[in-house]
This record gives C-alpha cells, structure tokens and sequence, in this order.
C-alpha cells in the first residue's frame, strides 16, 4: 500500500517577515496601530491611580516622586524592554506568539509523556484565560481615562462621560469585521501623532525641573521601598498598570512579526513614555495639586480639549490591541482542542495572521460594556485591574524558561540569573494586586476560573466524545470488506467524506450503505489533522493511500494543518490534484457526519461539565462553512452519541 506525499499549497506563510526599507516602514507603523495601544496610553492613568492610593498615601514629596517615577521606568525597562521585547520575542512559534502558542512551542521540546508534557498546556490554558479577564478590562479603563480629560477641559460636560464611552466602545467592536489591517493603517499614523504629543508634553515639563531626570537612577526605587516599605508594596499594585499591554504585544507578534515590533518600541515607543512619565514627575514637584489628573494638565489650557479627542483616539487603538490578541489566543486554543470550532473570517489575503472571531467580539463587546456601566469611571476600574495582568507575566516567564531550558540549553546558572530577577518582580506585582480581590479584583479572576472550565471542559469532553464515537463507527477495514456480501450498488460519482480518522469508518458512509445500499464510485475519507505549530509546510500538507475495495475505489487522505491555517478542505484537495492525486473536488458531493449529543449516566465527567460541553457543542460553528465545503453539494447525515 503506498503512501503519496506532496506538495499541495504555496509556501508557507509566516508573520510578516520584516522586509527591508519601505515595507518594514509600513509594518511598523502598523504595529504601532495595534500592538502598542494598550501600553501606549497607560500615562493617562498609571501615575495618577499611584497618588490617588488609599486616599493619598503616596505624597507629592521629592523622594516619593522620584522613587515612584523610577519603579515605573525600571518596571518598563525590566519587563517590556528585558522580557518580552527581547527574550520573550525570540520564542516565536513560527512566527505567532501569545501564552498558547508558548506552550504548544515548549510542549513540543520536553519530553512527551513525562510531567512538563501536560503541565506546559495547562499553564497555557491558564494564561490565556487571565488574558480574556484583561481583554474585558483594558477597552473599558482605557476609554473612560481618556474621556474623563473632559472634567478637567470642560467640566460642565463630565455627565456624557459614560454615555460617550459605551458608544465609542460599541463602535470600535462593530467596525472589527473590517480587519485588523484596515484598523492598523488608520490607527497607525494617529498613534505616531499620540507617541510624539506624548514626548513634547514631557518635555516641556523636564525642561523646566531638569532634576527629574534624577529619578532614571535605580536607587531611588531602592530608597523609596527602603523607606516605606508597605507603602511601596501597595503603590506596586497601580506601578504595574505602567505595564499593562506587554501581552497583548506578544500576542499580536504574528500580525506584524518580530523585528517591526522591537524597532517601532526602542525607537519611538519607549523613548515617548519616559519622557512622558518624567514630564508627570516634573509637574507634581512643581504643583503638587496637579496629582488629581498629571496627564492632561501638563498641557496647556488650550490645548486640554484637543487633548482629550487624541487621547480618545488612542485608548480606542489600545482597545484594538487586545482585542486583536483575543482572537489569535482564541483561535490558537480552539486548533489545539481547548475550544470547540470558531467561525473565523480571515481579513486580508497577505497575512494570515490577521482574522475576525464573531463569537470572541460579541462576547467581548458585551463584558466590556457591562464592566464600563457597572463601574463608570477609570478609579474604579483600576481597582479590578492589575491582577489578571500580572498573573499572566508569572505563567509566561515560567513557560518561557522551560522553553529556554529544553530548546535553547540554557543552563542552571542562566536560568535563574534570569529567572530570579523577573520572579521577585512579578511575584511582587501579583502580591501587592491580591490586596484588590475584595474592591473588584475578583472580577478578572472570575472571567478567567470560568474560561478555564469552559476549556477543560471542552478538552476532556472531546476525548470522551472520540472514544464512543469509535464504538459506534466500527472498523473501516471491517466494514469495506463486508461489502462484497451485501446487496449494495456502485453509483458514479465521487463522494468525500470527512472523518477524524482512518481507522473507524464514516457515519454518513455507514447510514448511506446500510439505509440507501448504495455507494460511490469513487470515495475519499478525508481527515484533518490540527498540527500544534502555527503552519504546515506545502510538502506536508497532504498525504494519501488507496484502501483495497471490492466495490469502487476507497482513498484515505489527509490533510495537514496549522493552528494558524485556514482549514479550506476544498482549495486543498484541489491543490492536491494538481499534484497527482486523481479527484476533482468541484464535482464532487461532500458528506458530514453530525453527531448529535445526548446527556446519559456513563461516567468521565460531571454532570454539569456535561451539560456545558453539550451547550458548546452547540454552539460550535458549522462544520460546513468551518472547512468552506459548497453548500448545494454537502450532505449532512447524523447519528447519537451518549456522553
């Protein structure tokens, strides 16, 4: 029995692949559009939600200002420069980054059976579902930071506060569908505009109190935890929302890829916030009242309002930012079975990379307006921020080790001279966000227990779905054998049929045998395989065998494909044929098997985690339009499976 393997797509795509000159211009700007939104506008409130602490037990005093300017600039440095920009970048599976395809890149490099095998998914399962907490949060406090500027440039306008901002956030989920490549090339030259106000307004302020610049040395930090050591901790809670969006950078890397994301952060990104945070230090040494809103009044009186509009426009691009990571994470999650079938909308014919989750935007849209009436101000969402932020930097700088120790041989001595140094930090960070549970903390937790269920859940049910599935198919070779016996006539035509497997036999090839007693001339069973790596090589892609047949000819074929590829099961199988494989997939017809779901007694799983699977299964999107089968040649035939 031979097996044929061949080319059967173009090369494989990757995230852009950093051109030189005009076209890594071009995905630089870009990137800055979505990647660098959401860390991008964290001036707005990070400084100000450390001073507002407990009532203000930060004081504008020179050593506080000085120690809380340097914990922010060197958590800036440690953890988005360091961590993610440098190292974390560099651990990019094929391309595509983010807490899940962390872990299926560091699963595929330990031993396979042995503890990190399964440890590795479950704290990607976890981060990602700490990323969702922070995806619902992020839209909300960033908008209403920006528009709560009002009361400060035009306070007889503050009631439209929370009106304004539900409809900016419902606009910006309805305008999705257009892609992230239509978002990014308008929101790219307006984040240039924001990163350059963002500088000239530090500036100006440096300028006049050169003395800031003090607060870059590190021992500032040193003496203001020294000194207040408690009061240090607690102000660690809002230092962190300084940081907040170095995951959703690393999440969105396949959109724009590695080399325009650290060029359009070293050159104008980070240079743009220090000066920015400096500038709020010079103002509250200068005026110490300015702690109620540094940011918007380090501008002049004229140019307040403006200020709000542009700032507006930029929480709206730090929306986009974590939005944008949501769909890949969701994507990713549901190729490596934690997450039953999306319907996904690729949005641009270059990247592939770039895509539309109906179902993750809906959801989203609507946590994120519930958060926002619910909480109605930046204050308080700030209390409910931090947490889920935090957590997902522990999961990742563990992930990231073990990927370092199993694949780059780092040894132990570069492990923890790495690993330690990020850990005090992050544990820290995650610490001193605990103290927020009770004031809305629990919020992001909440979100990411109930995904962390809904992904389990799904996991285990479609491990026990699989297995009585199996019961009820039988054995292909069984069933093709007993043919020969039984009154079933060979009909011209080419029938395909989709099948997990080609050890069990088809439902809809069984039902048409056994109630039509007919059979095609021709049939293919063809199964799809979900590798855990972003894309599959052309050379890879399909493989295929001819299985004995007393009537008609029997071909078992499969195709191969990333959790980044667009599961287009005909456009494959046409590929295939041009290079050997004898179908011709427009004339074909196409049968699904649909299993329908039944709760029974048999034991595996919870009752309510039944309950919830079937509820999923459900709602998963239809396996017709899932592989882009023609609906006028797909047939769908069913059968009942007990869980």
């Amino acid at each position: 029995m031979a097996v044929h393997r061949h080319s059967t797509r173009r090369p494989k795509t990757h995230a852009p692949a950093s051109p030189p000159g005009s076209g890594l211009l071009v995905l630089a700007v870009g990137a800055l559009g979505v990647v660098f939104g959401d860390i991008g506008t964290s001036p707005l409130y990070a400084v100000q939600t450390v001073f507002a602490l407990d009532g203000g037990i930060v004081k504008p005093t020179p050593g506080d200002v000085y120690g809380v300017i340097s914990l922010v600039f060197w958590s800036i440095t440690a953890i988005v420069s360091g961590k993610y920009v440098t190292l974390i970048l560099r651990a990019d599976n094929d391309g595509e980054g983010g807490v899940m395809a962390l872990a299926a890149l560091a699963r595929r490099t330990v031993r396979p059976g042995g503890r990190r095998f399964a440890l590795v998914m479950i704290l990607g399962v976890v981060g990602a579902s700490l990323f969702y907490g922070d995806s619902v949060i992020t839209p909300a406090i960033s908008v209403m930071s920006a528009i709560e500027g009002l009361s400060v440039s035009a306070p007889g306008l503050g009631h439209l506060e929370v009106p304004l901002g539900a409809t900016i956030i419902a606009a910006l989920f309805v305008v999705q569908r257009f892609g992230t490549n239509i978002v990014g090339r308008f929101f790219g030259p307006v984040m240039i505009v924001w990163f350059a106000v963002l500088a000239v307004l530090g500036v100006a302020q440096i300028a006049g109190d050169p003395s800031i610049l003090q607060s870059l040395l590190p021992h500032h930090a040193v003496l203001f935890v020294l000194d207040h050591p408690l009061i240090a901790f607690i102000a660690m809670g809002a230092v962190v929302l300084a940081i907040t969006g170095a995951e959703a950078l690393y999440a969105d890397m396949g959109h724009f890829g590695r080399a325009p994301i650290r060029r359009a952060w070293f050159g104008l990104v980070f240079p743009a916030l220090t000066l920015n945070y400096l500038g709020q230090g010079a103002l509250i040494l200068d005026s110490p009242s300015s702690i109620s809103s540094p940011f918007y009044l380090m501008a002049p009186r004229w140019a307040q309002l403006p200020l709000v509009v542009l700032a507006t426009a930029a929480t709206i691009i730090a929306s986009q930012a974590v939005i944008s990571g949501a769909y890949s994470v969701s994507r990713q999650a549901e190729r490596l079975g934690y997450l039953p079938k999306l319907t996904i909308r690729h949005t641009s014919q270059h990247e592939g990379g770039q895509i539309y989750a109906p179902a993750i935007n809906w959801t989203l849209c609507a946590g994120v307006l519930l958060l926002l009436l619910t909480f109605q101000s930046s204050t308080k969402l700030a209390t409910a921020y931090g947490l889920a932020v935090t957590g997902t930097f522990l999961l990742t700088t563990t992930l990231v080790l073990m990927y370092a120790e199993s694949a780059w041989h780092w040894n132990r001595t570069k492990l923890l001279a790495v690993g330690v140094p990020l850990g005090i930090l992050e544990v820290t960070y995650f610490s001193a966000n605990l103290t927020k549970v009770a004031h809305g903390g629990w919020l992001p937790l909440l979100i990411a227990v109930s995904v962390v269920t809904i992904m389990l859940t799904w996991q285990r049910g479609r491990v026990l779905v699989t297995e009585r599935r199996t019961s009820l198919e039988g054995r292909l070779n069984h069933f093709v054998w007993n043919l020969e016996g039984q009154q079933v006539r060979v009909v011209p035509g080419t029938a395909i049929f989709l099948h997990p497997n080609h050890v069990t036999t088809p439902l809809a090839l069984r039902e048409n045998v056994g109630y039509n007693h007919v059979i095609h001339e021709h049939v293919f069973i063809v199964r799809t395989v979900s590798e855990n790596v972003p894309h599959v090589l052309g050379t890879d892609r399909c493989t295929w065998q001819l299985l004995p047949s007393p009537l008609g000819t029997i071909t078992l074929v499969t195709l191969r494909f990333g959790f980044q590829d667009e599961q287009d099961v005909p456009k494959s199988l046409e590929a295939a044929r041009e290079a050997g494989l004898d179908i011709n997939p427009e004339q074909a017809n196409y049968f699904l098997s649909r299993i329908t779901l039944q709760r029974g007694r048999e034991p595996g799983m919870a009752t309510w985690r039944k309950r919830l699977f079937i509820g999923l299964a459900h709602n998963a999107a239809n396996p017709s339009h899932y592989f882009s089968l023609p609906q006028d040649r797909t047939v769908v035939m069913g059968a009942q499976v007990t869980l």
